[in-house]
């Protein structure tokens, strides 16, 4: 049978590499997240975290630190003397864990190689409450339990460097419990209620006073809102109130002006009937002096032929009618004349205090003031040049109108005057040249009644009748003889 011939060489490389495999193996390291894996031995002190490594079998080993953080209790074993010299006792909890840089993974690995986090806890307790004590013997009570996080604050500071020295750190210091035998901190729990309370009244009182001082301040401000809302609103109606009056005022100037146009218009028309009226009725008043005149001269020619005596006797009675009618017409006019001057002072009066009226007036009334003044004024002057048209026709007729008057009346006045003698049986004059004085006296009458009237009646008549009378005085027992030449050539 052959025998299988296996080189030497080959076999002492397979044990080689089984040896280099199993070195390998070995010596392969993997440390975790929340540990540190300690490599010691051939060279000096290596650390791995979180990551793999090597290190050479049987000649370097290999420890662990945890490295996650962890709680633990702390309680002072005995009543510690705060600085107020108040007996107290605290309980705290405490969170550590291994510090990450070298320097403090490598005071861990010298202080905790390989314990785990009870140990850890256990062998710092010590140093945790000797801090804890010294702080509390450092502070007063009321200011410990009014702001624990200052106190906390104070033990974290002082207890952190004794920590860094065993490679520990503090996460976090909390003051759970104070407590003290003689029931002091609940008689700071019982004053502190009652501050609290007082506090709380003296809150809801101020609060209680801004509410109120709010409410009235909005009260104030409501009502400063509606004053200002009222008088804008009057302010706005009044302002409504003059553009209403402003236009009515525009509408009444309108108006005023319109009535005025209107005014003088129809002044103006009026004007101008009466004037046509006038030159009409100076026309007839013209057309019947004509037919009086021819008139007068037919009754001239009949006094003359048939009642030239009567005439005479007439002509006294006439002219002293006429003489008395014209005094009344004269009375009349003058008082005609001072009414009508009174009645334009008054319209003058009127104008001028309803112009003074007017002026304490808008313009608009002031306006129509002025238009209707300017109304009054046209028309009194209208009226004024009528008057004095119609003076003028009056004065144009004013010879043959007297006349005429005195012809119409001559047949009363000689019945009145002959009328007496009608009951006289008989008449018996004494002295000389009685019958030419009683005609003496009758001419004498005649006279003065022209100079009271104004005029001459003997012209008078003469003008009517168309002759001349002449009287001559008779001698002593002689008749009165009236002679008449006709004058008709010489007014031609």
């Amino acid at each position: 049978m052959d025998t299988l011939f296996i080189p030497g060489w080959l076999i002492t490389f397979v044990i080689v590499a089984i040896l280099v495999l199993i070195l390998l193996i070995k010596g392969y390291v993997n440390a975790k997240p929340n540990e540190v894996v300690v490599i010691t031995g051939l060279r000096k002190q290596r650390h791995l975290r979180g990551k793999a490594g090597f290190m050479i079998p049987f000649v370097e080993q290999r420890s662990y630190l945890d490295i996650e953080q962890f709680s633990t209790d702390v309680r002072t074993s005995e009543s510690v003397p705060t600085l107020d010299f108040i007996n107290v006792r605290a309980d705290a909890a405490v969170k550590l864990k291994i510090g990450t840089t070298d320097e403090m993974i490598a005071r861990a690995a010298e202080n905790f190689l390989n314990w785990n986090t009870t140990d850890i806890s256990n062998s710092v307790q010590d140093v945790l409450e000797g801090n804890l004590r010294e702080v509390i013997g450092q502070m007063e009570l009321r200011k410990m339990v009014n702001d624990r996080q200052e106190f906390a604050s104070k033990v974290q500071d002082n207890v952190a460097p004794d920590l860094a020295k065993m490679g520990l750190e503090v996460i976090a210091f909390t003051v759970q419990s104070f407590s003290d035998e003689g029931g002091v901190i609940d008689n700071l729990g019982i004053e502190n209620v009652e501050t609290i309370k007082k506090d709380a009244l003296i809150a809801k009182a101020k609060a209680e006073r801004e509410r109120k001082e709010v409410e009235a301040e909005q009260d104030k401000l409501a009502n400063d809102k509606r004053v200002a809302a009222d008088l804008e609103i009057a302010q706005k109606q009044n302002e409504l109130k003059l553009k209403q009056a402003a236009l009515k005022q525009e509408a009444d100037i309108a108006q005023a002006k319109a009535d005025a146009a209107k005014g003088i218009e129809a002044e103006v028309q009026r004007r101008e009937q009466e004037r046509v009226a006038a030159e009409a009725n100076i026309m007839k008043q013209e057309k019947e002096a004509e037919v009086k005149e021819r008139e007068v001269k037919v009754r001239e020619q009949e006094l003359d032929a048939n009642i030239r005596k009567q005439a005479e006797a007439e002509k006294y009675a006439r002219q002293q009618a006429a003489e008395a009618e014209l005094i009344e017409r004269q009375r009349k006019a003058e008082a005609e004349l001072f009414e009508t001057q009174k009645e334009a002072e008054a319209r003058k009066a009127q104008a001028e205090a309803e112009k003074f009226a007017q002026l304490q007036e808008a313009e608009a009334i002031e306006a129509k003031g002025r238009a209707e003044a300017e109304a009054i004024r046209l028309k009194l002057e209208a009226e004024a040049k009528g008057l004095d048209q119609k003076a003028e026709a009056m004065k144009k007729m004013q010879e043959a109108a007297i006349t005429e008057m005195v012809v119409d009346k001559l047949p009363e006045i000689a019945r009145a005057v002959a009328e007496p003698l009608t009951k006289v049986d008989k008449i018996t004059m004494y002295g000389e040249g009685n019958a030419s004085k009683m005609v003496g006296d009758i001419m004498q009458s005649i006279d003065q009644v022209s100079q009271g009237a104004g005029f001459d009646i003997r012209q008078l008549l003469a003008g009517a009748l168309g002759v001349n009378m002449t009287v001559n005085k008779l001698k002593e027992g002689d008749q009165p003889v009236i002679e008449a030449e006709k004058l008709a050539s010489k007014e031609d």
